[in-house]
């Protein structure tokens, strides 16, 4: 079985999938929450994973803390990637940032946004 597509990373909004998948080098999947989620939704969706290597990557907001909360109750399994709070958003964080905690993550990331900074 091919390790890389066991890797999940939950992330608040599309802007936000698209920053993570424009500096991830390996197929991993992006799953957006779209903001606040429902418990049913959140059930389904751990179901889902259960088998995966989840990361939860939100932004750095009260927003972004309410999911991790939930996440962190109802799915401890799940590993909490943190971006700085200085960018506050995933879609905004520089891609250098982004790809050096993907990287820390054990994920593969095009190397020339590890290069920059």
């Amino acid at each position: 079985m091919d390790d890389n597509q066991n890797k999940v990373i939950i992330v608040e909004g599309s802007s936000d999938k698209r920053k993570v998948l424009s500096v991830l080098k390996e197929p991993v999947e992006v799953i957006c929450t779209n903001g606040t989620i429902g418990i049913s939704k959140l059930d389904e969706l751990i179901d889902s994973l259960f088998d995966k290597d989840v990361y939860i990557l939100v932004d750095a907001d009260s927003s972004g803390e309410k999911m991790r909360k939930q996440f962190k109750r109802e799915f401890p399994e799940a590993n909490h990637l943190y971006i700085d709070k200085m960018y506050k958003e995933v879609a905004t964080a520089p891609r250098n940032h982004l790809a050096t905690i993907l990287t820390g993550a054990n994920m593969d990331v095009h190397t020339e946004y590890l290069e920059k900074g």
